[in-house]
């Protein structure tokens, strides 16, 4: 993996070279010494790095939504590709079905007698996981 100046990595990130550079003072990213001397970042580091950047602190318990239509109910099925999940509740007399990311059904934990909140705006349906 090549390595890169300050200047590279920090328009890379989205940020300003005297950022990167904090980052770098405040050991939250390793620097590497380029071949003319200066300062830079290994590619393999920054990868890792605005890899961590998009990790994002929870939200916590939901407020407010502007979606009105928000059922509570319990997942009946759950079915699961490589890439996509189809989460299906039942809330009170309505059955709902969810389309999503593997991946997001993954991190909400469902399966089937999980107990969720399906938030329906327009056609677009969002499982949400109720605080206990």
């Amino acid at each position: 993996m090549p390595n890169l100046r300050i200047s590279e990595a920090a328009a890379l990130l989205g940020v300003s070279d005297d950022t990167l550079r904090r980052w770098i003072d405040q050991g939250r990213l390793a620097s590497v010494v380029l071949d003319n001397g200066r300062k830079g970042v290994s590619g393999t580091e920054l990868a890792a790095f605005a890899q961590k950047m998009t990790d994002v602190a929870e939200p916590g318990a939901t407020v407010a939504a502007s979606a009105r239509n928000r059922m509570k109910g319990i997942v009946t099925r759950v079915v699961k590709d490589g890439v996509m999940a189809q989460v299906d509740m039942q809330a009170g007399p309505f059955r709902v079905t969810s389309l999503m990311s593997r991946e997001s059904a993954d991190e909400l934990g469902l399966e089937v007698g999980s107990v969720a909140v399906a938030s329906i705006k327009s056609t677009h349906v969002v499982v949400e996981i109720p605080e206990a």
